[in-house]
């Protein structure tokens, strides 16, 4: 135990891997950019958010099937191992973000965060920014949306459920499987699935609307845990759910492929077979309307199986907007950019 005076001093977390061999160290390199802008703006017409917040670029859950590996490339760093021990944190973001906010004619709808990388990635036990944020979207009243893998978003119940009181909230917890030696294997630094519907219960339990993500789905490895997941989550508190088909962009397709022949090597035909069919031939297909679901009979047969069992569970049935109506910019800033 250390003393009260000493200047540092560490935390035990729980990821839930206790039961399971360690994983080799990998060392991490965290450098700070002071970003200029912080809320990113999209106009996707597939997806239900046009802003977002990325605290960080890089991501240490390591997942190998993730999307957003390629952003790693536009800044010269390999979508690999970089992406996943070269990180990138955002110092400024609150700050940043108060001054968006403050902005005149600023007009609030829910922010994403967690759509790239995780904002409850292990680094954040440091660095808080993903808190820090939260702290200034609960003193301006402005909804928020999350999405992580991480059972770390526990540590700001305090900030979460009085917002989602004030309805400025929703939480999605993704869930790829319930095999844990399958998710070491393939999201080795995440939570544990089992730790991930702790999770959902405990947010639930405390009055924030819950969801889960079936996502990524991966034909002939995970799709046919789609339903025990949902009923896993809807036992859990999850009171929405969604799912991503497998995403594999021109950097992403040759590690999953890598991994798969290494861990997965009777079903590596199989899968990339099924994944062609449902994108053109190809490996991916980045079209709006058919990068997130895939088209052709196995991307129909799972939408209904979706679907069928949403509805046997009663999921989605009572979705609701988050309120913008209580936004009050923050007046501090506004003051000092009305002088400029």
């Amino acid at each position: 135990m250390a003393g009260r005076f000493e200047r540092e001093s560490s935390q035990a977390f729980d990821d839930g891997w206790a039961t399971l061999e360690d994983l080799p160290p990998l060392k991490t390199e965290v450098h700070e950019e002071r970003a200029r802008t912080i809320i990113t703006r999209n106009e996707s017409p597939d997806i239900s958010f046009d802003r977002s917040i990325n605290p960080y670029r890089g991501c240490e859950h390591g997942c190998i099937y993730c999307f957003a590996r390629p952003s790693h490339a536009y800044v010269g760093l390999s979508p690999g191992i970089d992406f996943e021990t070269k990180l990138t944190v955002k110092p400024n973001a609150a700050e940043l973000l108060e001054r968006e906010l403050a902005k005149p004619g600023y007009k609030p709808r829910t922010i994403a965060i967690g759509t790239n990388t995780d904002p409850y990635q292990p680094v954040e036990r440091e660095r808080r920014i993903m808190r820090e944020i939260l702290e200034v979207l609960d003193r301006c009243s402005h909804p928020v949306g999350i999405v992580t893998k991480s059972a770390l978003i526990l540590r700001d119940l305090d900030l979460l459920a009085p917002m989602a009181e004030r309805g400025l909230v929703k939480v999605a917890l993704s869930v790829t499987t319930l095999d844990r030696k399958l998710a070491r294997s393939m999201e080795p630094r995440a939570a544990t699935p089992t730790r991930r519907l702790s999770a959902i219960r405990a947010l639930s339990e405390a009055g924030i609307p819950t969801s889960v993500m079936v996502a990524p789905v991966i034909p002939a490895l995970t799709d046919s845990e789609m339903e025990r997941i949902l009923d896993a989550a809807q036992e859990h508190g999850a009171a929405e759910a969604g799912y991503i088909l497998l995403r594999l962009p021109i950097e992403v397709s040759p590690l999953f492929r890598d991994w798969l022949l290494r861990n997965r090597p009777d079903s590596f035909r199989h899968v990339m077979s099924l994944v062609r069919s449902m994108r053109g031939g190809k490996d991916y297909d980045a079209q709006w309307g058919k990068r997130m679901r895939g088209e052709g009979p196995y991307a129909r047969q799972l939408a209904q199986r979706f679907s069928l069992a949403c509805r046997r569970l009663g999921l989605n049935t009572r979705r609701r907007p988050l309120a913008t109506d209580l936004f009050a910019p923050p007046s501090a800033g506004g003051v000092q950019l009305q002088l400029f």
